[in-house]
């Protein structure tokens, strides 16, 4: 069977239009962003009645738990696609090429956590939140980067997906290793066996797509239950998925997959869980805590600060030891404005901030506020940033 026969086709041009404008970046940033919105606008307008959405219970789990364990796993699964896909025809398929961004993204990582550490010391429970500021979001950072700068280099873009996509391996194994609390060995090793038998489906070239929708579903059931958070799953078997093509087939499943499944994530899955994650109280009391709280300056320190010293710190330093070249199309002034761009958290910090603190209401919704105060301020340096490096490359174009 030819992978192009994947069963969820547009049955109209308005659906085919739709899907196709969801598979751009600037889309999928612009309605998580209305989403996000109306969460603040819902919730600042009656607290209590978002609560009570946030709380539906639907079978064991609350609406929110759902969007966040369920939905989410759609997103990583596309991100899985996106890092194998690097892996194997990208930029992380030359080790030289890749040296770049990945030592960027490793530096990151650790140098928002130790940003934020030094902010919070000392703050009751700063330590379960060390990770929150070490993702960067992929749709928003590169929404903002088509919006802003589309006549950067294509190199630009490169090395922001590669970072991002680095960062979100780093984020799930952050996430399995570190905010994993009990573990259900047996039902564990059955979510591996189905993941594993996903990725030997894949090997043998199997395609018939409706075998693998509900070897998927019971995978993610499977290690849902056993108390690994579930978006695990998703980036599982998004590695796992074949990105490459036999002579029989157009395009490999990981296009196909991504080809249907990245609507879905862009238009359902990443705004309901940015509706449902984002809704917090915008008061004196809420924004006070941006300033009293260390563990939500941290957030903010680390995202804002520690994001830029890390991408660009990490990228500078790589070059400076011969471990990384830097692209002749790219500047460091070009690496400065993505590295502020890195800064934006947002879907992956949101995550992990209710990982850590989704016990505590009062700090959940402070920190949840702090994130969304980091990526607008992440958003706004680079997006001024981009533009002046957009203006002063086209004024030496004019020069020349």
């Amino acid at each position: 069977m030819r992978s192009e026969k994947w069963p969820f086709p547009a049955h109209s041009r308005y659906a085919r239009a739709l899907a196709e404008a969801l598979r751009t970046e600037t889309i999928g940033g612009i309605i998580m962003l209305v989403a996000t919105l109306a969460a603040l606008v819902w919730a600042n307008v009656s607290m209590d009645s978002y609560t009570e959405l946030r709380e539906i219970r639907i079978g064991s789990l609350e609406l929110y738990k759902w969007a966040q364990n369920g939905l989410l796993t759609i997103f990583f699964f596309v991100a899985g696609l996106e890092v194998k896909e690097e892996f194997i025809h990208g930029e992380l398929a030359n080790l030289r090429k890749a040296a770049l961004p990945i030592i960027a993204s490793i530096s990151g990582m650790v140098v928002p956590a130790a940003v934020y550490l030094a902010v919070s010391w000392g703050a009751q429970g700063a330590s379960r939140g060390w990770a929150i500021p070490t993702a960067t979001d992929i749709a928003f950072a590169l929404a903002v980067l088509a919006v802003t700068a589309s006549a950067m280099p294509v190199a630009l873009r490169a090395f922001l997906l590669t970072c991002a996509v680095v960062d979100d391996l780093g984020a799930i194994t952050i996430i399995a290793l570190f905010y994993t609390d009990h573990v259900n060995v047996l039902m564990l090793l059955l979510g591996v066996a189905l993941i594993a038998a996903y990725g030997v489906l894949q090997r043998r070239r199997v395609t018939t797509p409706w075998l693998y929708v509900p070897l998927a579903l019971a995978a993610w059931y499977a290690v849902e239950v056993s108390g690994v958070h579930a978006t695990v799953a998703g980036v599982a078997l998004g590695l796992l998925t074949r990105v490459t093509t036999t002579a029989d087939e157009q395009r490999s499943p990981a296009e196909a997959a991504d080809h249907y499944v990245r609507p879905i994530s862009a238009g359902l899955a990443v705004p309901v869980f940015a509706f449902l994650s984002a809704g917090v109280k915008l008061d004196a009391s809420s924004l006070g805590a941006m300033f009293s709280d260390r563990v939500v300056l941290g957030v903010i320190a680390g995202l804002v600060l520690g994001k830029f010293l890390g991408v660009f710190g990490g990228a500078w330093l790589s070059v400076r030891l011969g471990l990384a070249k830097l692209s002749e199309e790219l500047q460091w002034r070009d690496l400065a404005a993505v590295s502020l761009l890195a800064g934006i958290g947002f879907t992956v910090s949101l995550l992990i901030g209710d990982l850590a603190y989704g016990d505590d209401r009062q700090r959940s919704e402070a920190v949840t506020t702090g994130i969304l105060a980091a990526s607008l301020i992440a958003s706004i340096l680079a997006a001024v940033l981009l533009h002046i490096r957009v203006r002063n490359r086209r004024n030496a174009l004019d020069d020349v």
